[in-house]
């Protein structure tokens, strides 16, 4: 842990996306300065949200022409600068990025708006319901004949800021080489575009049109237990365990052992299993299930997760003595050493006022690289080696980040169990135009592009051998195992860092490597659950929302989590360290405002449909076509304003109180006027009055949307390819290869043979 680094970072924001990704920042131990206006960042009138997102950062009173100073901002002296102001805003505050990167030359500028800095929408305010909407995300969220919801929780805002994270250590290694800062722009709704990128490859594929399932539907439901909600879910071939589970007799009855006869008798066994689970408590049942291996979930709400002993053990859930009410509740889903106290408090609105360049951490300035130094073309992770043992999406999406970003990420399976996500079956199953079905699931390629693949067997000693050589030679390791399954390979931590003590080691397990439950088994949805974002999605009244089998977003935002923690590992020096990353807290620690809340008033977090917070209306509303719709999100009197203006049934002058009190006479009004107008024109509508207003996208959408492939959040090559989900301004990076066939057996070769091969896996690095 010698050399560590600690990077200078100046947060100007006042966004939900904005605030998280400085929160990420200071909880890695990096310096954090937030400045703020005399009144305050408006956050910090959403007390709970400002004690989880504001802690451990320091607070100034700063004007923006201070800011935009050249020698007594502290921009001089910053290695990053969040900001989430428009283009406009920004000039109109002197803030323009052009200018801060030619004033400030060695500053890395991330930047996180709802929809980016160039196209129709870049001057748009926007928030995770029009992020969601317009990028796809919520058209695949509900139930198929209610509307579109978006996830609670601000998730596509955490999701960003994640990704802000990691585009800003990316850049900040690029930096390291040339001298020069960069520009991360990143923008909501690209991201929540990328998390859809399973719809997609399906609409490619077959040219369907994936919609939202629900918890009704599909293969998998959420159904009533006696006390709460759970998640059944299984593969065909557990019907047996299913059957033990249940042990009502009628899930015996002839035909159903046969998958086939199964799927067409769907309704018979779902009121089997819905009655049965009625008559049991949803932590058993959830237990019992796990026991038989099977990956089943409980509707977690938020005394759930502050009452479970698997948080609690870890110290995700801080015990009430350590609890404070300007500071988070929780502390952080990942373990290392060395990071600060996870319940530092808030600071007090212009408390370091007097002190911009120093702190109780004390930044360590960016090593000044020779010319002689620099690799101007290289990637950022240029030279970086990822071991990648990776499966379905978790671990193999982080790799593939990486990948993206310039590692040479050897993907390492066995023929005997490759990744599973190879023969995934598809939705329609056949290409479009060749009605044939591909020989491996395009489900694999978009994870997987940009890696090598070896194929080893490690239950064998030669097996292993090889590996461990492998390992010697690496920077990284990435694996996503259940808990236990590293050990018996031979490739846990502890073996790892005694082969090479230098390694970074990622395991994304589902609930973290200790505790009573790390070794159950999930899957994206099981995760939905138990991190309790099910319990704060949906619509009011119903049952708990998951995210569905085709969008498993937990999955999705914990790749961005994997990624962004090895780039801080690799960028800092935080050396020879295990990551030990839960999935089911990472998804948890975005609700972190939501359960500081319970703690100190007893409100507990419920559905409410797309209502949030600070801002009415706020929602999704029918347009003329069949099933298209369009979202809302206004946040200020001059938004309902405008609004009023276009729909004369609402009042223009009334308080935000009114409008709070009167939510559902207000969405009645609003649906009636969208429902007889196309959505298009409903939009433009909205839009030219200064009404928020976005359309709620499909997947056909973005594919008729050139916006995804100019931005490259969609890749042709030929074949439709998840892309990148940011911009580095200073480094574009290459398509991606194929992602390899099912790799080379080196079982059979011999030493001179294994060398010759390896040093072609491990390419020069050009720098490290």
């Amino acid at each position: 842990m010698s050399g560590q680094r600690t990077f200078r970072v100046v947060e100007v924001t006042e966004s939900v996306a904005g605030a998280v990704c400085g929160r990420l920042f200071a909880a890695l131990g990096h310096d954090v300065l937030l400045c703020e206006p005399p009144t305050g960042t408006p956050l910090r009138s959403r007390e709970f949200t400002f004690a989880a997102l504001g802690a451990g950062k320091r607070s100034a009173i700063l004007r923006p022409e201070q800011l935009a100073a050249d020698e007594t901002s502290p921009l001089a002296t910053a290695d990053v600068l969040i900001t989430d102001l428009t283009p406009a805003a920004a000039g109109a505050e002197g803030l323009d990025l052009d200018q801060l990167r030619q004033r400030f030359p060695q500053l890395v500028t991330v930047s996180l708006t709802a929809f980016g800095l160039t196209g129709e929408y870049a001057e748009s305010v926007g928030d995770s319901l029009l992020a969601e909407a317009y990028g796809g995300l919520a058209t695949m969220i509900g139930e198929p004949d209610q509307r579109p919801l978006s996830l609670g929780g601000e998730q596509s805002a955490h999701a960003a800021a994640f990704v802000g994270l990691y585009g800003a250590m990316l850049a900040l290694r690029g930096r390291d080489r040339t001298g020069r800062g960069d520009l991360v722009e990143v923008a909501l709704s690209d991201v929540a575009a990328y998390m859809d990128w399973k719809s997609d490859v399906i609409h490619d594929l077959g040219g369907s049109v994936p919609k939202r399932a629900g918890y009704s539907q599909g293969g998998w439901r959420v159904v009533r237990a006696k006390d709460s909600w759970v998640g059944v879910i299984f593969f065909a071939h557990q019907w047996p365990a299913v059957v033990e589970l249940f042990g009502d007799p009628r899930l015996s009855a002839p035909g159903l052992d046969d998958p086939e006869q199964r799927a067409g008798r769907t309704e018979e066994w779902w009121s089997v299993i819905a009655e049965a689970a009625a008559s049991r408590e949803a932590v058993e049942l959830y237990t019992a299930a796990q026991r038989l291996g099977l990956p089943f979930g409980y509707a977690a709400d938020a005394k759930d997760l502050l009452d479970s002993e698997q948080l609690r053990g870890r110290g995700f859930v801080l015990p009430p003595e350590r609890r404070r009410k300007d500071a988070p509740v929780i502390g952080l889903p990942w373990t290392m050493p060395g990071l600060p106290e996870p319940a530092e408090p808030t600071p007090a609105l212009g408390e370091h006022g007097e002190s911009l360049t120093t702190g109780a951490r004390p930044a360590v300035r960016t090593p000044r690289v020779s010319v002689a130094a620099r690799h101007e073309d290289a990637a950022p992770l240029d030279g970086l080696v990822v071991l990648d043992f990776g499966t379905i999406t978790a671990g193999a999406a982080t790799s593939r980040l990486l990948a993206d970003y310039g590692a040479t990420v050897i993907k390492i399976e066995s023929h005997g169990r490759p990744d599973g996500f190879r023969a995934w079956v598809m939705p329609g199953g056949a290409d479009k135009t060749s009605g044939t079905k591909p020989q491996v699931s395009p489900m694999f390629a978009s994870n997987n592009a940009g890696k090598r693949g070896l194929s080893l067997d490690l239950k064998t000693e030669h097996g292993r051998a090889i590996v461990q050589r492998l390992i010697r030679r690496a920077d990284v390791l990435v694996e996503n195992f259940r808990v236990g399954v590293t050990a018996r390979m031979g490739i846990d931590y502890a073996t790892a860092h005694r082969l090479n003590p230098d390694l970074v080691y990622l395991s994304l397990s589902s609930q973290g490597a200790g505790g009573p439950e790390a070794a159950y088994s999930s899957y994206g949805s099981t995760l939905d659950l138990l991190s309790g974002l099910a319990a704060v999605t949906g619509y009011p009244g119903e049952r708990p929302m998951w995210s569905g089998g085709d969008i498993n977003y937990p999955d999705q935002v914990v790749a961005f989590v994997g990624a962004a923690l090895v780039a801080d590992a690799v960028t800092s020096g935080r050396r020879g360290i295990h990551l030990d990353v839960s999935q089911r807290e990472v998804v948890a620690w975005t609700l972190a405002d939501q359960l500081g809340e319970y703690v100190w008033t007893g409100r507990m977090p419920v559905p409410d449909g797309n209502r949030r917070p600070g801002a009415t209306p706020h929602d999704t509303y029918p347009t003329a076509e069949p099933d298209t719709w369009l979202a809302i999100a206004c946040t200020s009197a001059g938004h309902r304003r405008a609004l009023a203006e276009v729909i004369t049934a609402l009042p223009g002058h009334e308080p935000e109180d009114w409008w709070l009190k009167h939510q559902d006479t207000v969405d009645a009004a609003i649906s009636q006027w969208t429902a007889g107008r196309p959505r298009d024109r409903a939009v433009a509508e909205l839009r030219r009055a200064g009404v928020p207003a976005v359309p709620v996208n499909t997947a056909t959408d973005r594919a008729r949307d050139p916006r995804y492939r100019d931005r490259r959040t969609a890749l042709r090559v030929p074949e439709w390819l998840k892309g990148f989900p940011m911009i580095l301004h200073g480094h574009t990076p290459p398509d991606p290869a194929p992602a390899p066939a099912l790799g080379e057996n080196v079982e059979h070769l011999d030493d001179d043979a294994l060398d010759e091969l390896l040093g072609r896996v491990f390419r020069p690095p050009s720098h490290r």
